[in-house]
């Protein structure tokens, strides 16, 4: 989503390298294509205006650190004022002291308010909670049932109630249901509209004054652009939103709604969408945001993910045949298998620190295709061959190339990639493998 914001910020960044001191004039300009990029990527005018004053004021007012270039010390002010942009840290769900923990989740039609529902049960029910799901959206055709198709999808109890309750006639006997199965979260999926009306915040405020919800919840979609932003200021007036869940913040917009919405409501950032699977789903990191935004990467979700995909003891024994050099096709493929785990090869990528800006590894190489390619070829080889490549001639490889309908110069670029990674992994174990095991406890095998 801040492909472009982030290329905008690398180019101003890399203007001031080139620079000896920060001088007023040069931090001017700076500031000027800071506020060109944020307006460009449709951030929040007014946002815009409060960050770059922030900016403006510690740029000035601040002497340059002797081990800070003009460059490093621009880059860390408009890290720090981002991160506070985006809400300063990480906001955690509350829970009610006594179950049912209800969270109600409101927005406009067709905002993701089902989708997010039944992604947000099976986050909770991975975390040990127990949640039940209701909808109390009446209104529009087949609502209900689709939320239960959703619950039904994450294996997750969906209250059905009667065809003639009202919503919150509803939602009550969601409530005393819970309370009666011992399950302690209610999930709250209201009806949305197209627009913001009277009628739907008048039901929703009834809503809110029954249940007495933990969390009142806006699901805003991010694609949507400052109509996000708008609707979030609305809703905030009359139901005193207590966060917001952003969805689609893997797609391709501008991002603006994600920089603004913190700042118009006053209310956090809780939790993100980055896909269309129900496990695509995590806490919203501001620190995390704004250093991605800046190209550079998010290197402590990369290692989440991979602690939730990696064995120790795989990684471990990894670590030892990268030392010992006797780094296999055999070992080169059960990577692959596990970086799909982690996701899409794209969100993986970025990331990585300055992916955004040295555009190192083509687009191409980020098709998921080209690892089902990879694999085959991999697969194509006998045992001994992946043991050994080495003893892969040409005869051989036309062999694999046949057996895995692809081409000889695929093979090769195969055993190219494969001899690449072995020598880059080596070397980023070497560089950073002491280093991160003590501060993460986990063995890096890449």
């Amino acid at each position: 989503m801040f492909e472009s914001l982030t290329e905008k910020f690398q180019s101003v960044f890399r203007t001031l390298r080139g620079q000896g001191t920060l001088t007023e004039e040069n931090s001017r300009e700076a500031l000027r294509q800071i506020r060109l990029a944020l307006l460009e990527a449709d951030v929040n005018v007014r946002v815009v205006k409060e960050l770059t004053e922030r900016i403006q004021g510690k740029a000035l007012g601040q002497e340059i650190r002797e081990s800070f270039s003009p460059a490093q010390q621009v880059i860390q002010i408009v890290y720090e004022e981002l991160r506070e942009v985006l809400g300063g840290s990480m906001a955690k769900l509350k829970f009610a002291s006594q179950p049912p923990t209800i969270f109600m989740l409101v927005g406009l039609q067709g905002s993701g308010k089902t989708t997010t529902a039944a992604k947000l049960s099976r986050w909770l029910q991975k975390g040990g909670h127990h949640p039940l799901l209701v909808s109390v959206d009446v209104y529009r055709p087949a609502a209900r049932e689709q939320l239960a198709i959703a619950g039904k999808a994450v294996d997750v109890p969906v209250f059905a109630g009667e065809p003639d309750q009202s919503p919150r006639e509803l939602a009550l006997a969601a409530r005393q249901a819970a309370r009666q199965r011992g399950q302690d979260v209610l999930i709250v999926d209201t009806a949305g509209r197209l627009h913001i009306d009277a009628e739907l915040m008048t039901e929703l405020v009834e809503l809110r004054q029954a249940l007495e919800p933990s969390e009142v919840l806006l699901i805003a979609d991010a694609m949507t652009g400052q109509d996000a932003v708008r609707s979030a200021e609305e809703f905030h007036k009359r139901l005193q939103l207590t966060g917001v869940v952003l969805t689609k913040l893997d797609g391709d917009a501008r991002g603006g709604a994600a920089l603004s919405i913190r700042t118009v409501t006053g209310q956090p950032i809780k939790l993100v969408g980055v896909g269309e699977k129900y496990d695509q789903i995590e806490p919203f990191h501001p620190d995390r945001m704004a250093s991605r935004i800046l190209g550079m990467g998010d290197v402590a979700s990369l290692i989440e993910k991979a602690q939730q995909v990696v064995d120790r003891n795989q990684a471990e024994d990894l670590g030892r045949k990268l030392r010992e050099n006797t780094f296999t096709l055999e070992d080169f493929r059960e990577q692959i298998r596990q970086a799909r785990k982690m996701g899409p090869l794209q969100q993986i990528a970025e990331m990585l620190p300055s992916f955004g800006a040295a555009k190192a590894v083509p687009k191409e190489a980020l098709d998921e295709r080209e690892l089902v390619r990879v694999e085959a070829i991999i697969n194509s080889m006998t045992a001994r061959e992946r043991a050994n490549p080495q003893v892969l001639n040409g005869s051989r490889r036309k062999r694999i190339a046949r057996g895995s309908g692809t081409t000889v110069q695929e093979v090769n670029q195969l055993l190219k990639q494969y001899d690449q990674a072995r020598k880059m992994m080596r070397g980023m174990l070497g560089r950073f493998g002491k280093r991160m095991k003590g501060r993460m406890g986990l063995p890096v095998p890449f």
